[in-house]
């Protein structure tokens, strides 16, 4: 890149100087064709101081000319007279080539008007050889122009040296600011080099420092964003690992316990069988609903499309009454239309009502709902069991977290193995909302499913592949339908 810049600055100067030279070789030249010029013209008006007649000697005339006519600095003027140097003009030359026989004689050798170049002490000299001719005069007279171009383009050259001067230093200042700019402008792209170094497996706690709002500010908060990425898979990982080695370790052990002691009659075959098929029941279960927590995390996790909310609660309610003998009731629903993936959501309606019927007896009533609330839509399962505990209503949609029966020790904890509630906050957070639990005056618990509403259809629009509580079917929408007509079925049971 330097190179490339002296080169720029080279150039210019190097093109400039020759420009010069070649302009005063042009000046050099048009100059003696003016000194010809001058001469002939001073020939036709001279007069003999004496006499007042033209002139009859060549040389006097020559002489009387010189006298006159002073050249410009750097130049001067001789007379040769067959073949010797006579006379000079008043002023004194860089150097006397007058005085120069070698010269003289090759000066008095050139036929007729001539113009070159000859080598002397002050450098090279641009001549013009001028023939005279007087009328009554034999003689080989002429007049020798020197301009003495070295010595002219001194100026030339001392100019181009300040500009080769000045690039240079130009250069240099260009130079030292380019690589204080270079160094603050890659610091922050050195630092996201070292800081991708320093970053392992074992710690992607480190971020970058930002500040500012152009482009390397943007690389580095993109940089962080990738990190913490990075970050929440490693960390997704590591725990679906290990919640997977500790559940697991539990009922291989009771198996492995069991079958090692299985030495009885059939009675207790039968029944050490009973509970090995119970456990490794329960195993798939941990199988499933850790896979399904880890499948959370990933931006594929969700197939949004249109879900009808009433068909939605009617349907989670149909299906959640296989598990277990309860009063089971479809409480207030929404008539609306709205995006989220209605087969996770009923998986977590499903949780919910699964975790009401381990709270609940049978006969106890349990209640589905859906509600519009503005710009939010509420999904809620709701049961007159015990209730939650005010210190148990955070921790217990953690992952094997379960709650303690109100009244009861710590260690009389419900049955379970503490997934369902951990799958119903992803499955409403993968949503962009969120699940919580309330109390409800007449006793037991809501759960609330919090999804914001997304509704890209108006009434009377045509809605293709409308989903509906896991079946897909084109329809219009309209205020009563088939969803509404078995709501309506439904109650008067």
């Amino acid at each position: 890149m330097m190179l490339l810049v002296a080169t720029a600055l080279a150039v210019p100067a190097v093109g400039i100087t020759a420009v010069w030279q070649r302009q005063l070789d042009a000046q050099v030249d048009e100059q003696l064709r003016r000194e010809a010029d001058e001469l002939r013209r001073f020939a036709g008006a001279a007069r003999e101081p004496g006499t007042g007649r033209p002139f009859s000697d060549g040389a006097a005339l020559l002489t009387a000319y010189m006298s006159v006519n002073l050249p410009r600095r750097d130049a001067t003027l001789f007379s040769i007279v067959d073949g010797r140097a006579d006379r000079r003009s008043p002023a004194d030359p860089p150097t006397r080539l007058d005085r120069d026989p070698a010269v003289v004689a090759r000066l008095a050798a050139v036929r007729g008007t001539g113009i070159g170049w000859v080598d002397s002490p002050a450098g090279r000299v641009r001549y013009g050889v001028i023939p005279v001719r007087v009328s009554g005069d034999p003689r080989d007279v002429r007049l020798v122009v020197l301009e003495f171009r070295d010595r002219q383009q001194h100026q030339e050259h001392r100019v181009a040296r300040m500009l080769l001067g000045a690039g240079a230093a130009a250069l240099v200042l260009a130079g030292l600011a380019s690589w204080l700019v270079a160094g603050r402008v890659l610091a922050p792209i050195r630092l996201v080099r070292k800081t991708a170094e320093r970053i392992g497996e074992d710690d992607l706690r480190r971020r970058l420092a930002v500040s500012g709002s152009d482009d390397v500010a943007a690389l580095a908060h993109t940089f962080n964003h990738m990190l913490d990425r990075l970050e929440n898979a490693f960390t997704t990982q590591r725990r679906f690992l290990d919640e997977v080695a500790h559940e697991l370790r539990t009922p291989i052990t009771v198996i492995r316990g069991h079958l090692e002691l299985m030495d009885g009659g059939a009675a207790e075959q039968s029944a050490t069988r009973a509970l090995v098929v119970d456990e490794l029941d329960r195993m798939g279960r941990i199988v499933q609903d850790l896979l399904l927590l880890a499948k959370a995390e990933r931006p594929d996790f969700l197939t949004v499309g249109s879900t009808h909310l009433t068909d939605l609660v009617v349907d989670a309610v149909a299906k959640a009454r296989a598990l277990g003998q309860r009063n089971w009731r479809v409480a207030h629903v929404s008539e609306a239309t709205v995006l989220l993936d209605g087969q996770r959501v009923t998986q977590a309606l499903m949780q919910l009502a699964s975790n009401a019927v381990r709270h609940t007896e049978d006969g106890d009533l349990i209640e589905l709902g859906s509600l519009v609330r503005g710009d939010r839509v509420l999904l809620w399962v709701r049961d007159t069991g015990p209730g939650v505990g005010p210190h148990d209503r955070e921790r217990i949609f953690d992952r094997f977290a379960q709650a303690v029966r109100p009244g009861a020790r710590d260690a009389a904890r419900t049955t379970g193995i503490g997934l369902g509630l951990a799958i119903v906050l992803e499955i409403a957070q993968a949503h962009g909302g969120t699940a919580r639990v309330e109390d409800v005056r007449t006793g037991g618990a809501r759960f609330v499913m919090d999804l914001p509403r997304r509704t890209p259809y108006v009434e009377g629009d045509d809605e293709p592949d409308t989903h509906r509580g896991g079946r897909a079917k084109d329809r219009r929408l309209r205020r009563k339908g088939p969803a509404l007509q078995r709501l309506r079925d439904h109650g008067r049971r």
